[in-house]
Order: structure tokens, then sequence, then C-alpha cells
């Protein structure tokens, strides 16, 4: 792919993270801007002419009503046709904390039905308060395009900020056929690696789900934040190890490499 790929990194009044996805994209050689929703709305900016799409973390409308809720429902109401046809047309969509919970309003995923309903939400997590450290995660990337990076059962660190991260299906059925397609592609573990409660998982979400993709795996949800550990630096322990690589590096690169060669 010799054009430049770019990224709208999609914001409103309450969302953060925006400045270090920028960083991200554009560190893995991508031309990202950083996109106010309105200038979707008023038509001044075209989904169609990004490549990727990002919803980064914070508090959306400050969280009223639900986390992520107002936003996604902005999205409903004026551009959701073009959110279909943007993930329909294979291109990647990534969200991280309050992304993922506005991915999850909108119906983007887990999306098992292929209609876009609402079939899961992130609530409040069961130590009814805020978690805000660094958790481990085995990754069971299937085909999900932003996790080729990885390797299958590998153990990473991510750092976490939420109060509504417990990832609750609508029902027993919706659970059963993200399991079954290997949708639950990141989950929580403890540092052998094993599933465990509280607080290996920080928000109680069942099975321990901490990032959910789609079956076409081009959209992906994570509690975590990559975008927040791009370079060893900025991770917690980075003095123990000699790596100029961070955990959160792959996300990004993945879906970069993707497009390189789909193109």
């Amino acid at each position: 792919m010799n054009r430049e790929i770019n990224v709208a990194i999609l914001t409103m009044e309450g969302t953060n993270n925006e400045e270090e996805a920028y960083l991200s994209f554009r560190f893995s050689g991508t031309s990202p801007e950083i996109v106010h929703l309105k200038k979707l709305e008023n038509r001044d900016k075209k989904l169609s002419n990004y490549d990727i799409l990002f919803f980064p973390g914070g508090f959306s409308a400050g969280d009223y009503v639900r986390a992520g809720a107002v936003m996604a429902a902005r999205l409903k109401s004026s551009l959701m046709k073009d959110l279909e046809e943007f993930v329909e047309s294979g291109k990647p969509v990534m969200g991280s904390c309050n992304g993922f919970q506005v991915l999850v309003e909108l119906g983007l995923i887990p999306n098992v039905n292929g209609d876009y309903a609402l079939e899961a939400a992130l609530a409040p997590n069961i130590s009814n308060r805020f978690e805000a450290r660094t958790v481990y995660l085995k990754v069971d990337k299937g085909n999900c395009l932003f996790l080729r990076e990885f390797e299958d059962n590998e153990i990473i660190k991510l750092p976490i900020a939420h109060s509504e991260g417990r990832f609750v299906p609508k029902d027993k059925e919706i659970l059963d056929k993200i399991i079954k397609s290997r949708m639950n592609v990141i989950s929580y573990v403890d540092s052998r690696g094993r599933q465990a409660k509280y607080p290996w998982n920080p928000n109680g979400s069942e099975r321990n789900i901490a990032g959910v993709c789609n079956k076409r795996g081009n959209v992906l949800g994570v509690m975590p934040h990559p975008e927040r550990v791009f370079y060893r630096y900025t991770e917690s322990d980075w003095t123990r190890e000699n790596s100029k690589t961070g955990m959160g590096n792959p996300f990004f690169r993945g879906a970069v490499q993707f497009l390189r060669e789909k193109y």
C-alpha cells in the first residue's frame, strides 16, 4: 500500500486519551487525525475518507445515562449507516475503555447475530469503585486483525482505568455464541495466566472478558488502554526490562500491517 493510511480518532466532550492514540498511530506509520463528532454530523468530514476508526477512552458526555450511551445515540441518529458500511467494508475499528463502551452501545460488538442490536452492556465494577492499575491479560486472537502480532495464549500487561467495565451479555445465548466463535479475544488472568476472580478480574466481567472482537475480525473493543503503553517507558514497570516496545504497540502495528497487505 503506497498511499497514506488515514486514521480518524473520534472525540466529543468528555473523551480523553486521544493524544496517546494519535501518537500511537502516527508512530505506526499512519496519518492520524483527531476528529470531533460534530465534524461528521455536519458532514464537514466523511467517514469513508478514513481507513481506520478509533474510539478513545474517557467519559463521553459525562457518562450520563450510562457509559458511552450518549455518544452512541448521537452516532446512531446520524451516522449509523456510514458506520455499518465502514465495518462491512472490512476497515479496522477499535475502541478502548469508553470507546469499548460506545462500540457495545452501538451494537458493533459483539454483534453475534449480525443485526447491530444491543447484545451486551458494560456495567459498574463489582467493587463499586474506580479501578486504575496494570492488569494481566491472556490473548486468544482468533481472526482479530488487531491481535495478529501476538501469539495465542500470550500473557500481556496493560493499564486499566474505569468504573464501568464489567462485560455482561444480554443472555446466555449471546455469551455462548461469543465463546463458540472465539470472540472473547482478551481475558483477565492472574500472574500465571489463570482465570481468577477479583482483584485479577478488576470488574467482575463474565468469563473474565476484557476484550471482544466481531466475527469478521475487524472491530475490537477492549477495556484496558493499549494506547497508553505504546512505548515500554510508559509502562508501570518500565525499569525492570530493557525493551523499547510497549505491550500496546502490536495492536496498532497489526492494524497498519493488515491494511498494507490488503491494499
